[in-house]
């Protein structure tokens, strides 16, 4: 276990890198970013681009579990 001396000294010096960090963050200058006439940052509604077939039966082909048009992967099993 941590003594309060130390936990008390490890706040401190937390504190001092923080502010260290704080006044290096305020030197710091970004360019504006100019943006296009009529630019909203949304995407527009419609048809989209027609996806690669070949890719698509590939990927099907390999994947080691489908159901219908969707492939079965593993989560968090690493």
């Amino acid at each position: 276990m941590i003594d309060e001396a130390k936990k008390e000294e490890i706040r401190e010096e937390a504190r001092k890198i923080l502010e260290k960090f704080a006044r290096r963050l305020e030197k710091v200058k970004l360019k504006e970013r100019k943006r296009k006439v009529g630019e909203t940052g949304y995407r527009e509604e419609g048809e989209g681009v027609k996806g690669d077939e070949d890719f698509r039966k590939r990927m099907f082909e390999n994947a080691p579990e489908k159901d219908g048009d969707c492939i079965i992967a593993e989560k968090k099993k690493w």
